[in-house]
């Protein structure tokens, strides 16, 4: 096994609450506990969770959590975690000014979900990039418009802060947070186990086209939105489409806009590019096959609309993210090969 040479244990302080989501907890703790078993070294990370005066909280879910400390007991981390949830909606005040006045001293800072409306709160995100759960993004970035939200990807590292998005994201950061500290060879290995990729880059989109914008309230609107996911290829100018539901180009624009959230356009841009990301997935297909599939025509306008969405190429984004499934016949499972190194009882 190679990785990294031995460093010295860093705790990890996770922030509890009530109406906190759990995943955001659990997924994270399970890749750093993970990775102390990968690495055969208990104390790699210390792990600890918190709350305001150390009593119980109870997740969103109805789960109880005990923590192992108060918050004002707890002494400045290596890396702190704020997860999300209800709870961030109308937080407790003290655990706000809890956050204000200690995160700082945190070497690493890092929220998961609407965790980053805590840090927002507690004046931790002003001038800086941060993402969060899709969802919520407008209501960060109108709740807190001194920080600049990126509704996107699926985290983002600023400095030594680092905001991701919803629920699965926390373990994709913290994959990438174990791959820092530890090497990629440790990260993988707990990546394998939990059957998740190692790792989906920050920028890759949180979400499909169809999630992104809302469905419209109007039937006809409704089945031209199904009916684009369905042709990629074909003509969807403003034009054409509002024919398909006899509006005028006008009209059409604005009442799509109304009910969905977004433009024809960049609805249209973004089903082209959800389909172009799954045939480069899924498929052997070649580029110029898929660039015409999708309705870019050529391959290069299909790599302006990759870099622009999502900061990599084509070629790089099927590097990345293809299973290796994908690119040979399926492995009957008597045949795979066994998760190397951690043990059954992880």
């Amino acid at each position: 096994m190679t990785g990294k040479p031995r460093r010295s244990s860093e705790e990890v302080l996770v922030v509890v609450f009530d109406d906190v989501q759990s995943l955001d907890v659990t997924g994270p703790v399970e890749v750093f506990a993970g990775a102390c078993l990968a690495a055969r070294d208990p104390g790699a990370y210390r792990l600890r969770t918190a709350s305001l005066d150390g009593r119980p909280v109870r997740t969103s879910s109805g789960l109880t959590l005990v923590p192992d400390l108060s918050l004002d007991d707890a002494r400045a981390p290596h890396t702190l975690l704020v997860p999300g949830g209800q709870g961030t909606g109308a937080p407790d005040p003290r655990l706000v000014d809890w956050l204000r006045a200690r995160a700082p001293r945190a070497r690493r800072l890092v929220s998961v979900c609407t965790g980053a409306m805590l840090l927002a709160d507690a004046g931790l995100l002003r001038g800086r990039r941060a993402t969060t759960h899709w969802a919520y993004s407008r209501t960060l970035a109108r709740r807190h418009p001194e920080t600049e939200v990126d509704p996107d990807p699926i985290y983002i590292r600023d400095g030594h802060i680092a905001t991701s998005a919803g629920v699965t994201a926390g373990i994709d950061l913290a994959l990438a947070l174990v791959e820092e500290d530890l090497g990629r060879d440790i990260a993988l290995d707990v990546a394998r186990h939990l059957v998740v990729f190692l790792h989906r880059p920050g920028n890759q989109a949180q979400f499909s086209a169809q999630l992104a914008a809302q469905t419209a309230r109007r039937e006809p609107l409704r089945e031209l939105q199904q009916w684009i996911v369905e042709h990629p290829d074909g003509d969807l100018s403003v034009t054409a489409l509002a024919d398909r539901v006899r509006l005028s180009p006008r009209h059409f624009a604005r009442v799509f806009q109304d009910e969905t959230g977004t433009t024809p356009g960049r609805y249209v841009d973004r089903v082209r590019l959800d389909q172009a990301r799954r045939l480069l997935e899924e498929s052997s297909r070649g580029i110029a096959e898929i660039s015409r599939a999708c309705g870019y025509g050529t391959p290069e306008a299909m790599r302006r609309a990759f870099v622009k969405g999502l900061g990599t190429a084509p070629a790089d984004y099927r590097r990345r993210f293809r299973p290796p499934a994908a690119a040979r016949p399926r492995t009957p499972d008597s045949a795979r090969p066994a998760v190397r190194h951690l043990p059954d009882s992880l």
